[in-house]
């Protein structure tokens, strides 16, 4: 386990996923998911390749892919590179978006394995809460070659202001770390986010569109395009939705 005690600035925005998602396919690179009344667990785990603490949080994510009521989000983070192994998948962005969070929860500090649950830290893992919200608030997205267009329905009720944030997921990655604190090992992963994009708030009551450029072509692991619609004020996961395709 590894603390830090520096800030840093939020980069990008937040994506999701819902509870989960009805696809329905049409041809390659043209689909489209809807979210359901019930919001799904939104799960995210802070990790990296190069702490020691982190691999059964790594396996226990891993366990939650394919459920319909749990959203998994593995943030491999930037901090732990400078210590003998860079992790492939880390990037500032999603070690800024837990910093961020801990601010938020008047701490200075962060560290790994760490999982939040529904915006919450989470430490009883991996035991989850039960999934009973249900939402007002309706989202979709479609798939039209490489842009993803995103669809959130006005809400009369709930929050004032909406956010929240796309991700790219990828699941089935396996790495053989060679040095660092998991020197030897070979690990696997899933929910690994690979594009974190935050989306400014709007009026719940006014709706929004936004849209997300992917890239063409069949990606050598399976990939989720996810949006998670967030309370403006509190940014707890208000809904979600995922396609995949």
């Amino acid at each position: 386990m590894i603390k830090s005690f520096r800030t840093a600035a939020l980069l990008g925005t937040s994506i999701g996923f819902g509870a989960l998602s009805v696809l329905a396919h049409a041809a390659a690179d043209n689909c489209r998911a809807a979210s359901s009344e019930r919001v799904p667990t939104i799960v995210e785990l802070y990790t990296s390749e190069g702490c020691s603490s982190c691999p059964p949080a790594d396996k226990w994510l891993s366990s939650l892919k394919g459920r319909s009521d749990v959203l998994p989000l593995a943030f491999h983070v930037d901090y732990w590179d400078r210590l003998g192994w860079v992790d492939r998948f880390a990037t500032p962005a999603a070690s800024a978006r837990q910093y961020e969070l801990a601010h938020r929860s008047g701490s200075n500090s962060v560290y790994t394995p760490q999982v939040r649950v529904n915006g919450r830290d989470w430490t009883q893992w991996p035991r989850l809460p039960k999934a009973e919200m249900q939402s007002a608030i309706h989202a979709s997205l479609a798939r039209d070659g490489q842009t993803v267009t995103l669809q959130v329905a006005a809400s009369a009720s709930g929050p004032a202001r909406l956010d929240g944030y796309w991700a790219v997921l990828e699941d089935d990655h396996q790495s053989k770390v060679r040095a660092g604190e998991n020197a030897g090992a070979t690990l696997k992963h899933d929910g690994v986010v690979r594009l974190y994009q935050p989306v400014a708030a709007w009026s719940a009551t006014a709706g929004n569109t936004a849209t997300l450029t992917v890239g063409h072509g069949v990606p050598q692991n399976p990939r989720r395009v996810v949006f998670v619609v967030t309370d403006a004020t509190t940014h707890q996961p208000l809904q979600a939705v995922s396609l995949a395709c």
